[in-house]
């Protein structure tokens, strides 16, 4: 059985670039257009959906592997590593629900098409795209001068991003 692998792209840059911002904007508007849209956002520290002293945290605390959280709204699944190395890319994107698109935060490294995010707040102002072949656009809030042939939009022009993306991956008319 061959399984058909997901449109994705990514959004990539360095902490403070307004990878986030952008991610959130382009759900939006994605999800207005029809679309049924996932994301994978990608943290470099140790971080917690948990609070501590609720159930799903002690069960984490006491040693459960996975932990699910279930509602009539939602459910999350929770799974600690422990000793276990991080998850990879594909492993990660093979546990999704099948989608129209799936928006990757982060993982900047990866051999997907990626806009990169840049902002004059930026940790890092250094650019990504001279190093990156699947970098196929940039989205700054500020005059981009070695932007070489790439496309550059403006950080807050959404409507363009994802018709940019849309074209990129090659999105389809959407189920509306």
């Amino acid at each position: 059985m061959t399984t058909k692998r997901p449109k994705i792209f990514g959004i990539a840059g360095w902490k403070n670039s307004g990878k986030t911002g952008l991610t959130v904007r382009l759900v939006t508007e994605f999800t207005r257009r029809g679309y049924r849209i996932s994301t994978i956002k990608h943290a470099h520290h140790d971080f917690d959906i948990d609070k501590v002293g609720a159930d799903s945290f002690r069960h984490r605390e006491a040693g459960a592997h996975e932990v699910t959280i279930v509602s009539s709204t939602r459910y999350a699944i929770m799974h600690e590593l422990r000793d276990e190395p991080e998850p990879s890319f594909e492993e990660i994107l093979a546990r999704l629900t099948p989608c129209d698109l799936i928006l990757i935060e982060g993982y900047k490294r990866e051999q997907i098409p990626k806009i990169e995010a840049r902002r004059l707040e930026a940790a890092n102002r250094e650019p990504l795209a001279p190093q990156d072949p699947h970098i196929v656009a940039i989205a700054a809030d500020h005059p981009v001068e070695d932007a070489g042939a790439l496309p550059v939009f403006d950080l807050d022009d959404t409507l363009a991003i994802a018709d940019f993306i849309a074209a990129t991956v090659g999105l389809g008319v959407a189920a509306k």
